[in-house]
């Protein structure tokens, strides 16, 4: 039976639709996923932008200059090449009669500089701190970033760099893809570390990327999934089983996991179901007024309270 002239119409509108959704999500995905080596300024968070400026991401992607380090250690350090899946650099600081070693794995867009306050902290309760530049940030290889997949190899890399120099005593602290970075090693490689503090782990990537697009006002459905699609595609995984509410049900040793009230970027409901299934001495602590964030800014008193109690006193 023929279609009416109509119909041949309505299909051809739709394929053209559909052809121009999936070059917009092949183009954005590409662009999330990879860091440019351009000197243009980084594309301000969503909240930040004027509707014009918000149109211009729909059609042509965020700006993402590779990161760099802005700022190096006030304490003496050694600079680290370890080869991962990718030649990763670290930043070892080592204290003297050190009760162990916290390696410090940052966000997206971030580097291991933005951690170096942090580790000042550590350091003061009286541990040697390792700071990591993920694969396509600061001073480590390539340009490329996988939200915490592939980046997982890269917290065993430098966990077993520690275990076999000898330390004993290896805390890990992440903080939104450094976090997931941690559980999705844990949940794969099955490595055991004294203990974990995750701040802002997000509960699959399929959430965190419509988190992205509410943030921008922009249709959630179908484009986050072919974003997904397409991002995991390209860099060889497939995104939709991206999942630390899947993570946690492995994750035995204690943890301590720190949230923000405000956060746009994962919801509450996600934080609770991953500290549901976290199979392990645990738990969550809530900052007031706070969003997706560095803790420190609002809240350096209370978070450095959490931290000591869980190091020191083994208080989750």
């Amino acid at each position: 039976m023929k279609l009416p002239k109509y119909g041949k119409t309505i299909i051809k509108i739709l394929l053209i639709i559909f052809i121009i959704m999936n070059g917009i999500g092949f183009f954005h995905a590409y662009k999330f996923t990879h860091f440019s080596n351009n000197k243009a300024e980084k594309t301000k968070s969503p909240e930040k932008l004027s509707s014009f400026e918000k149109a211009k991401i729909v059609l042509f992607g965020v700006n993402n200059p590779k990161p760099k380090n802005i700022k190096f250690p006030s304490q003496k350090y050694q600079t680290l090449k370890l080869k991962s899946n990718k030649e990763i650099e670290c930043w070892l600081i080592k204290t003297a009669n050190s009760k162990g070693t916290v390696l410090l794995f940052h966000g997206y867009g971030g580097e291991k500089s933005l951690m170096l306050e942090k580790s000042d902290e550590f350091i003061k309760l009286g541990f040697s701190t390792m700071l990591v530049d993920f694969m396509g940030s600061g001073n480590s290889e390539g340009n490329q970033t996988t939200i915490g997949y592939k980046e997982a190899k890269e917290v065993k890399t430098t966990f077993d760099y520690l275990k076999q120099n000898g330390e004993k005593n290896i805390y890990l602290f992440g903080t939104s893809m450094g976090a997931v970075a941690i559980m999705k090693c844990i949940n794969d490689d099955k490595i055991k570390p004294s203990g974990i503090i995750l701040e802002c782990p997000f509960g699959s990537m399929y959430q965190t990327v419509c988190a992205r697009f509410e943030r921008a006002n922009a249709p959630v459905f179908p484009m986050a999934g072919i974003l997904l699609f397409w991002g995991g595609l390209q860099n060889g995984f497939w995104g939709f089983t991206h999942n630390p509410t899947k993570y946690a049900t492995n994750i035995t040793c204690p943890t301590l996991l720190l949230y923000g009230e405000k956060d746009k970027s994962v919801s509450r409901e996600e934080i609770n179901e991953i500290f549901k299934n976290l199979k392990c001495p645990k738990k969550l602590h809530v900052y007031k007024k706070t969003g997706h964030e560095n803790y420190l800014i609002k809240n350096k008193t209370e978070w450095t309270a959490n931290i000591s109690n869980f190091l020191l006193n083994r208080k989750c």
